[in-house]
Formats: C-alpha cells, structure tokens, sequence
C-alpha cells in the first residue's frame, strides 16, 4: 500500500501547533508519539492531562537531525557520542545529566533527561521545521513525545491508532505504520557506567560493539536507576485480560474453557489441535523477534476488538534477542496479575 505522508504545508501547519503550545501525535520508527515544546511547562503538563500519565513519569525529547543533542544536557560523554554516531537517527533513547535550563517537569523531577533521533521522515520534518522556528530565539525546538495512548494502555503503531485513543481532540500526522513497532531502547548513561533501562530493537550486544562494555541488564536490583519510560511493571497492556504462560500451562487452561471464546497466541507446532478448536480464536506468533515485535501492539488492538473472555500467549525463548518482546508482553500480563 502506498503512503501519502503530509505535506510542506501540513507539517508545517503542525509545527506552528507545537511552537504555540498546543499537541501533536507524529510517527516514529517505534511507535507514533504525542508531541508536545519540550522547553514549555504547560505543553508538557497537557501531555501528561491527555494520557493521564503520573507527574513523576519523564517523557523522552525527540531531535531534529541538525540539533544539538549537547544543548539538553550538562555534558556530552565521549560514549554518548559514540552512540550517537552509530544509532542516530533511529531507537535509541540516552538518559544523560539534564541541563539547567531545561524544565524539570519533562524528566519528572529528575536531573537526567533522555534524548534520542527518530528516523521516521514525517517525524524528521516535524522536528526539523520546529527546529527551524525555534533558532531564533536561541532555542532547540525539541518535542517531548511518550507514546500517543492513554496511561498503561497499548501503545499506537497507526495514526488510527491514536484517533482510537483520543478521537479528534489531537493533531495527528500520519506516517504509516511503524516499521519497528516496540519503543525505543533506553540507555542510561547519567551515573558514570552504561545501564540498560528498557531493551528495544537496538540490542545491548550492539551497544556493547560500539562502547565497549556491555550495559548493565534490569534485573530489578538497580535502586539508584533514573525513572524512565515504559519501565512501571505493568505497561503496554490491552483491555482484555492476558496470561503469558509456557504452552503446556495454556493446553490445561484451554481444556478447562469449556465453551468460552479465548484468544492464542502461540507457534504453530506447539498449537497443534488447538489452533482449530472452536472456542479458540488463535493467532501464529512469528518466528523471530523483529516480526513479533512489529506486529505486537497491533495485535493486542485487534484481540480487544475479538470478543474473547481473555489472552493466552505462549512464553517466548529466554534469551537475548527476545529481550524486548519479553519485556513488553511481561508488563502487559502484570497488569492482570492481581486478578488470578
């Protein structure tokens, strides 16, 4: 299908929006963004109004291309640096020392801010035509922008997505669907070592090829690690009640359903009669982590819309290129787990 991104004059008519204060949902190569001046308290504050987001939650600046990533922070490590070079523009969010004169209202009250470039081109014209009107004042034009969803809620990979969302009280540029489909990849470089915050498409093995060491993993032992985006343990969550279990746990829970309609998630080969039965509305998971990923959120929407008492998805490999998935399917689940 072919993709009519917007025009000069819309992206244009979309950034005298930010520039006055008002909100803006925008793609991403991750997911689409609500948009807000990262340098206005009160456009921040509608941002957090609009998703019903906690206060003490920070959003991530997005940057145009051509902007000065030093301009948001005390200092520029020779890593994030080298980072940049290499991830730059796509899914890689840095959480650095926070400049002064940045308000502390987009970092939750934190002296760290994150930072990353998307790649997406309708994002990349947006930043960069704010970017333009901002010069003149001596500012960057940065866009605060968490995912374009209620608090908690499964995030948009579709501008229609976001229209689900917010009906017509939010701007929104569309870009197509998201080509990575899952956040970006939080680093945090603020406290003298790398830690990774939040695992996406750019993979701590790949983070350690171009540093040098790897990042430290979240293993919930990292008491002194900044609040950042999409790390509350329950996140990302449909509607609908899901349970992440192995598929022998599935395969008794489905033979106890009786004739009540469940949707499955699960491969193929460990599907089997259960791919057919008549109660189940089941889904083939993709075999590998990209694929997955990029249809993930969409799933979970289309499942909401299913009619089925709740989700059972088949528990992914343990291992290091299905870190991300993991991550965002276990903190949809334990949005549910009070309710077993």
């Amino acid at each position: 299908m072919t993709i009519i991104y917007p025009s000069a004059a819309q992206i244009d008519e979309a950034a005298a929006l930010l520039d006055a204060g008002e909100l803006v949902a925008f793609p991403t190569e991750t997911v689409y963004g609500l948009g807000g001046d990262a340098e206005n308290p009160d456009a921040i504050a509608r941002i957090y109004a609009a998703k019903g987001r906690p206060a003490n939650h920070p959003v991530i600046v997005h940057l145009a291309p051509e902007a000065d990533p030093g301009y948001w922070v005390r200092e520029l490590p020779a890593d994030a640096q080298k980072l940049i070079d290499a991830f730059w523009p796509g899914p890689l969010t840095l959480i650095l020392k926070r400049a002064a004169h940045i308000p502390a209202a987009v970092s939750g009250g934190q002296d760290s801010v994150g930072v990353r470039c998307p790649s997406h081109p309708v994002a990349q014209q947006l930043l960069s035509a704010f970017h333009a009107r901002r010069l003149g004042s001596g500012k960057q034009g940065g866009v605060a922008g968490p995912s374009a969803n209620r608090f908690g809620h499964v995030s948009p990979t579709t501008a229609q997505h976001v229209r689900d969302e917010f009906g017509g009280v939010v701007h929104v540029l569309d870009g197509g669907a998201a080509d990575v489909g899952i956040e970006s990849t939080i680093l945090d470089l603020s406290r003298g070592f790398p830690a990774l915050l939040r695992p996406g498409h750019v993979s701590p093995r790949e983070i350690a090829d171009v540093i040098g060491v790897a990042p430290k993993l979240p293993d919930g032992s990292d008491a002194t690690a900044p609040r950042a985006s999409g790390t509350l343990k329950a996140h990302y969550a449909p509607r609908t009640p899901l349970l992440l279990l192995p598929f022998s746990s599935i395969e008794a829970m489905l033979r106890r359903g009786g004739d009540r309609k469940i949707a499955l998630v699960a491969r193929p080969s460990s599907a089997g009669e259960w791919a057919h039965a008549a109660h189940v509305h089941f889904v083939a998971a993709p075999e590998d982590p990209q694929s997955y990923a990029r249809g993930l959120y969409g799933l979970l929407r289309a499942l909401d819309r299913a009619n089925v008492e709740r989700i059972l998805i088949e528990k992914l490999p343990e291992t290091v290129e299905w870190i991300a998935v993991n991550d965002r399917l276990g903190r949809a689940a334990a949005a549910f787990e009070a309710e077993e």
